[in-house]
């Protein structure tokens, strides 16, 4: 996108004015070359967000925002319960995709010696790739559990560990879901999905801690340098992906009835206070609680495999946020706290310290933000900042952000090239599909390190430390 266009607020703020049917402005946080690189859809989109009923103070995009489906993603708007919408496309077709990190006690070198054979046991234990099924079969009533209680579920079944809990969102179950929301197309797709990563851009990666910005954030969160930490980026499936598919066709014919003119069929949704939106909701907090107990099965799977090489391993879970979700928050506006349904789609919840959300484990520090690199390239754990509430609902950004299509990038790399290139720099990769290597290759995302540094700049959250991968198991 051309700057120009732009009025700069600051280095990392630009602000698009209200014109035609926008109700309020859109602001995209980026530095100048980030926003010189994004796509021109990204302020498009932004700006047919803001157009939507009930949207409060403003459409925002993140420093890794890139072209999505009706919201960039990357994308954060809040809307009034009164008068405003949930927006099936403002959450994604992956509800609740998100990062979990664990500590595992050991270092590099622990790892090393061990790293060609802890990779093949991952990646045997761990299904990956599209349609990827796993060990856990569920019938009707246990598929109305886990979509009701999540990770608690998880735990109860013994696929995790009940110390985990206070350290995921929500305390690892979404209050408010509705499985009898849920179809049974959905539920059917998902009878054999768990504890399974998928495909696209969803992986499990051994990481060691590289650099440390924040010594006492980084010493509340357990993170030392050489420390090598497991992180798993997955969300709800196909369960997810069917709710979305189906309330999104639904949504796109119910909006004229509601007198609501979409500049994007994608962008479809329906009043919060209306039986669609209600049923909407319902399903899609079911649809977190799935990938909340999905990636507490995938951390319990983790544990096994790294306690039959490493009996000492501590493996405690640091953290698991999700990205691709609709909730009701409560948020200062103008001076007024108000009860607000916060969409973020590719966006992390960002809580600073002293919020009474945030686990009393890391109050005086803030919420661990966890952003996802690509292959090849760093992670980064960031601490919520009590700034980023006024300045974009508490959210940052969740990872790198796609620089360049999937089709583009087969057209560059081969799976076989990234998977040599990436040995050759010490960082072994498992995956069932070479096409799905070259799609995700390291060079189709942007600067990670720039996106989170724009991110730090912009007051929305700040880095605590740096990892780089040793293993990564790809779907």
């Amino acid at each position: 996108m051309d700057p120009a266009n732009f009025t700069e607020l600051d280095p990392v703020r630009w602000r698009i004015e209200p014109t035609g049917a926008m109700r309020v402005p859109a602001i995209i946080f980026a530095d100048e070359q980030l926003i010189t690189e994004m796509d021109d859809k990204v302020g498009q989109q932004a700006c047919n967000v803001a157009t939507l009923p009930g949207i409060v103070s403003a459409s925002i995009a993140m420093p890794d925002a890139h072209w999505g489906y009706g919201f960039p993603i990357g994308g954060v708007a809040a809307f009034d319960p009164e008068g405003g919408v949930v927006s099936a496309g403002g959450v994604g077709f992956d509800i609740s995709c998100g990062v979990r990190t664990m500590l595992t006690g050991l270092s590099v070198e622990d790892i090393l010696p061990r790293q060609e054979a802890v990779a093949e046991s991952l990646f045997r234990q761990i299904p990956a790739g599209v349609g990827s099924r796993g060990k856990i079969a569920l019938e009707d009533a246990e598929i109305d559990a886990m979509l009701t209680d999540g990770a608690r579920w998880a735990v109860e079944h013994g696929w995790g560990e009940e110390r985990d809990l206070e350290r995921i969102e929500e305390g690892g179950r979404m209050e408010g879901a509705r499985p009898d929301f849920v179809s049974d197309r959905a539920k059917d797709r998902q009878r054999r999905e768990m504890g399974t990563l998928g495909s696209g851009n969803h992986y499990l990666e051994v990481q060691a801690v590289a650099e440390i910005f924040d010594e006492e954030a980084a010493a509340a969160y357990g993170l030392r340098l050489d420390g090598v930490v497991v992180t798993i980026h997955c969300g709800s499936r196909g369960l997810g992906h069917q709710i979305g598919s189906e309330f999104l066709k639904e949504m796109a014919n119910a909006a004229p009835v509601a007198g609501i003119i979409l500049p994007d069929r994608e962008l479809a949704c329906a009043p919060i206070k209306s039986e669609l939106g209600e049923r909407y909701l319902g399903a899609m907090r079911a649809g977190i609680n799935c990938a909340l107990a999905n990636r507490e099965i995938l951390g319990h799977y983790s544990r096994q495999v790294f306690g039959d090489y490493f009996p000492e391993a501590t493996f405690e879970l640091l953290f698991d946020v999700s990205h691709n979700t609709c909730k009701l928050e409560s948020h200062v506006v103008g001076g007024v706290r108000r009860e607000l349904f916060v969409h973020r789609k590719g966006a992390t919840r960002s809580l600073g310290a002293g919020h009474p959300v945030v686990p009393q484990a890391f109050r005086t520090v803030g919420q661990p933000v966890l952003i996802g690199g690509s292959m090849g390239t760093s992670s980064y754990v960031l601490a919520g900042e009590s700034t980023s509430e006024e300045k974009a609902f508490s959210s940052a950004c969740h990872g790198a952000g796609r620089a360049m299509s999937r089709h583009a990038a087969l057209k560059l790399w081969s799976g076989r090239q990234i998977v040599d290139d990436l040995a050759a720099r010490g960082i072994l990769v498992c995956s069932p599909s070479s096409r799905g290597v070259a799609e995700e290759a390291p060079g189709a995302y942007k600067d990670v390190e720039a996106v989170v540094l724009a991110a730090e700049r912009a007051g929305l959250a700040r880095r605590v430390a740096r990892m780089r991968p040793i293993i990564c198991i790809k779907g």
